[in-house]
């Protein structure tokens, strides 16, 4: 009987001792739950003055480009060591010799062939003259006196035929030698030693040095923050837009100063851009300190505008919707921590900045944390206020 009497004490004894801790232990005061107004970050509106700048892109292109074609046909004698893909050449370097050898037989026959026609011509005029004095005598006929004078300006015709030649000759023979018309660079060729070229066949593409473009795509509307004209005609240097123009490559980052030279007059229908070309004079240079500007290089392109004063730059996250939706609204927080509502006038948006022009005071604070069922006068709290 002992087995079942000592578990039932025990039993009895723990439910008591249970009882007894839930009565005599401490209460628990119930507080009601406080709620913080929302956390927002601001920004200080500061008008001040801007400068506009347009950002867009572009891949550098040569000024200008050449098919380097022989003018003469023959076997190619020798090239220079700069007619190879990426090759430097100077203005005047004598790039390809053709075979000289016919060029020099029909300089030489050409030369024959004038001495020849003078000699003709001192014989034709003797005559001539032979019978105009004979003429005066009476002595001579009619049918003699007009062979002699055809036969003078026979000899002058074939005088001038032949100094034609002559100097054709000798501009052929000239051409055997391919001279750089600029300081350049080989882009390709397709030419060896031995190989016979025709003329007019194109055996490299050079293009110049001394200074690279780069069309650059902007939107019509950017247009009014630019200094740039579409009915200008000739250059626009004395505009004097500048252009920085930056890149990655080799993996450092890389910048070049440029100026924007002209406008193609011609909108895209389809995109509503408008292409601006800008130059950079000496891409090569080694002597200044920065990387050479090569062709065909992708670049970032930052044009610098017009400059306006009194506008508050604002980060994108800082406009709302309104109420027309339009979003052009900001919200304000004032001295005591509320939140306002403020319409503002927007110039520009551009990247991730808004430029303000008017709507804005100075020391305003202007949120620009989201916020979610936001009403007009309503308590929020301020990052790094001591309220």
């Amino acid at each position: 009987m002992n087995r079942f009497v000592i578990p039932t004490l025990i039993v009895i004894f723990g439910f008591g001792f249970a009882f007894l801790l839930i009565k005599t232990g401490p209460k628990l005061e119930s507080h009601p739950t406080k709620i913080l107004p929302p956390l927002v970050r601001v920004m200080i509106a500061k008008p001040e003055l801007v400068h506009l700048s347009t950002f867009t892109h572009g891949t550098v292109a040569p000024r200008t480009e050449s098919e380097l074609l022989p003018e003469v046909s023959g076997r190619i004698l020798k090239i220079a060591e700069a007619m190879v893909s990426g090759g430097y050449f100077s203005k005047g370097d004598v790039l390809v010799y053709i075979d000289p050898l016919d060029y020099q037989v029909a300089l030489q026959q050409a030369k024959a062939g004038l001495a020849r026609a003078e000699s003709d011509l001192d014989n034709a005029g003797k005559t001539h003259k032979r019978q105009i004095d004979l003429a005066k005598k009476q002595s001579t006929s009619a049918s003699q006196m007009d062979d002699a004078h055809n036969r003078l300006r026979i000899a002058e015709a074939t005088l001038d035929e032949s100094r034609a030649k002559l100097l054709k000759a000798e501009r052929d023979l000239k051409r055997t030698q391919m001279i750089a018309p600029y300081d350049g660079r080989v882009r390709n060729e397709r030419v060896d030693v031995g190989q016979f070229v025709s003329r007019g066949s194109s055996i490299a593409t050079i293009y110049a040095i001394d200074s690279v473009e780069i069309r650059l795509p902007i939107r019509d509307e950017e247009l009014a923050y630019l200094d740039l004209s579409l009915s200008q005609k000739g250059s626009l240097s004395e505009n004097d837009v500048a252009v920085t123009l930056r890149a990655r490559f080799g993996g450092v980052d890389h910048e070049w100063q440029g100026q924007v030279v002209r406008t193609e007059g011609e909108l895209d229908p389809q995109t509503r851009m408008i292409n601006v070309v800008a130059s950079v004079q000496r891409p090569y240079d080694q002597t200044v300190n920065r990387a050479p500007l090569l062709v065909g290089l992708f670049v970032e392109a930052e044009i610098h505008g017009s400059t306006i004063d009194n506008l508050v730059v604002l980060p994108r996250a800082a406009l709302r919707k309104g109420k027309q939706g339009n979003g052009n609204e900001v919200y304000l927080i004032d001295s005591d921590n509320y939140l306002r509502f403020r319409p503002i006038d927007i110039l520009r948006i551009a990247e991730d900045q808004v430029y303000v022009s008017g709507g804005l005071q100075s020391g305003d604070q202007v949120c620009i944390s989201p916020l979610d069922n936001v009403l007009d006068g309503m308590l929020v709290r301020v990052q790094g206020s001591s309220t």
